[in-house]
């Protein structure tokens, strides 16, 4: 059986299609023997590395767009208008506060300290802690403030961390990119209509009245958060290409970035099953090339 170093990136909503990528891989007779992953890789990455993705799939695809809604609890501070307690508490529920140490696979998150502005990595004590801390968008999802560090998103400073890889003799180094500049599969356009989801529209509402608060220009085209976003993935995507440059994987799997935005997690189903199709895809490049 051939034996996997994965790692995975971070991409909000992009990142549910890690689940796909996992499954094609464990369907392919791989074994995953460690994971690296930073954002919503390092949640997808930790969930498998606890046991739990099948739990974790099954509850992403039967949210309805009342539930996710639900689970997004706004907050007035600035370092973030999401706490994210409440998804991290539904997620507790079925993986438990495992310590990374005693995980069945190897597993590191990495997150940004922004007091000494220098990545951290966990590799040991509460699962449950590393995975909030990796995805703390700056301006989205507070922070994490933990003995003088003030903890967030991993990705800001290194969003594919393959430099982090925890390597055995022999194995595959496989790296996961879901932000990739790549074509959409094309689709029927009322199955796009069909899935918008109430959660979605609510957002894009509180988007709106956010940039009429903090700027009187009506001929802005482009909201607050849509500025911070650009701005985020134009030096995420500097910073991955570097990342790659340095520490080439053996197989490399893409998924494209206009897929979905980094909040559309109701579209799950579609992003699991691009995931799946992409990794097939990427496998068999590799072995035709080996």
């Amino acid at each position: 059986m051939k034996k996997i170093s994965l790692v995975l990136s971070g991409g909000g909503a992009r990142g549910i299609a890690h689940v796909g990528v996992l499954e094609a891989l464990e369907q392919q007779g791989y074994e995953i023997h460690s994971i690296t992953g930073t954002s919503m890789g390092a949640v997808v990455g930790g969930i498998y590395a606890a046991g739990k993705i099948k739990e974790f799939k099954q509850w992403i695809l039967e949210l309805n767009k009342i539930d996710v809604f639900k689970l997004v609890d706004f907050t007035l501070f600035n370092s973030g208008f999401i706490k994210g307690d409440k998804v991290f508490a539904e997620l507790s529920t079925f993986i438990g506060d495992k310590q990374i140490q005693n995980l069945p696979i190897k597993f590191s998150a990495t997150a940004t300290d922004l007091v000494t502005r220098k990545e951290v990595l966990f590799t040991e004590g509460s699962l449950y802690d590393a995975m909030r801390a990796s995805i703390a968008i700056p301006n989205v999802l507070t922070p994490v403030e933990k003995e003088g560090s003030i903890l967030v998103d991993g990705g800001v400073v290194n969003n594919i961390p393959l430099n982090h890889a925890q390597r055995i003799d022999d194995d595959i180094l496989i790296a996961v990119n879901v932000n990739a500049n790549t074509p959409v599969p094309a689709k029927k356009e009322n199955e796009h209509k069909e899935k918008q989801s109430y959660y979605q529209s609510l957002l894009e509402k509180f988007n709106t009245s956010l940039h009429q608060l903090i700027s009187n220009d009506k001929k802005k085209k482009l909201g607050y958060f849509d500025i911070m976003n650009d701005s985020f993935e134009i030096m995420r995507d500097q910073l991955v290409k570097l990342s790659l440059e340095n520490n080439p994987p053996d197989v490399l799997i893409e998924t494209p970035r206009h897929i979905c935005n980094i909040y559309d997690f109701y579209k799950a189903d579609e992003l699991i099953e691009i995931g799946y199709k992409e990794t097939l895809k990427s496998l068999k490049d590799y072995n035709n090339k080996s």
